[in-house]
């Protein structure tokens, strides 16, 4: 190259240079096109699983309530007796002797057991007794006691079946002598009417009154939900958790 030409080469780069250096403008760099991304479709909520145990208001009904002759104390009967049984839980039952007289019903105080239960209030439960028929003499049939309870209301929330008044369930066995459990009924009433509710949680006082002399029994249960309408097909019925 002649050097003229080298010389107009070499001054144009260093004016270039000069350029770079004095801040003048440049080229702008190339960049990548932007990507619009797609709209998100947004996304339900999640929701805890809850589960609700008895004490917290159970999806199910509450367990049965079962109590058997062998857990009342002594000072819990007036005119009942302690019997042994074999076919019993524990061996044990309680009745009253048969001398064949006649029995009153509530508010009479004739020969009765009393003791307390935990409930669940606003459950509708089936009271049931596992009664012993005894053997028939003079007036008596010995296949009947009554029922009663404190903190039971009715459906206009009035209180109903409490002890030492008129209100009271009847529990009335076969003639055949023997076991049989039997169901705890308003006296005229449809099944449905027999169901006890409580007013509020907490314990309440369950009083059986013997109805006629010579009847006996082991155990009393109160089931709001597998014995609510049909009564147990074992002799003993299993305690569980809260009864």
């Amino acid at each position: 190259m002649p050097c003229r030409l080298r010389w107009i080469a070499l001054a144009g780069l260093a004016a270039l240079v000069l350029a770079a250096c004095a801040g003048g403008p440049q080229p702008a760099p190339a960049t990548a096109a932007a990507v619009e991304r797609p709209p998100q479709q947004p996304q339900a909520a999640s929701s805890p699983e809850v589960t609700l145990s008895p004490e917290t208001g159970a999806a199910g009904p509450p367990p049965d309530v079962v109590v058997y002759a062998s857990d009342l104390a002594e000072d819990a009967l007036y005119e009942f007796e302690f019997w042994e049984d074999p076919a019993s839980p524990m061996g044990i039952l309680v009745g009253t002797p048969n001398e064949g007289g006649e029995l009153d019903p509530p508010p009479e105080n004739d020969p009765n057991v009393t003791f307390t239960v935990p409930v669940r209030g606003g459950v509708p439960y089936r009271c049931w007794i596992h009664m012993k028929v005894g053997t028939p003499k003079g007036w008596s049939q010995a296949n009947m006691v009554w029922v009663q309870f404190t903190g039971a209301v009715d459906a206009a929330n009035q209180e109903v079946l409490k002890p030492q008044t008129a209100s009271y369930l009847t529990a009335q066995g076969p003639e055949q002598q023997g076991w049989s459990w039997v169901g705890c009924d308003l006296a005229g009433s449809e099944p449905p009417e027999a169901l006890v509710t409580f007013r509020a949680d907490g314990e309440v006082t369950v009083r059986i009154q013997a109805g006629m002399e010579g009847v006996g029994f082991d155990q009393f249960l109160l089931s709001p939900g597998q014995y609510l309408t049909q009564p147990p097909t074992s002799a003993i019925v299993e305690k569980t958790t809260g009864g």
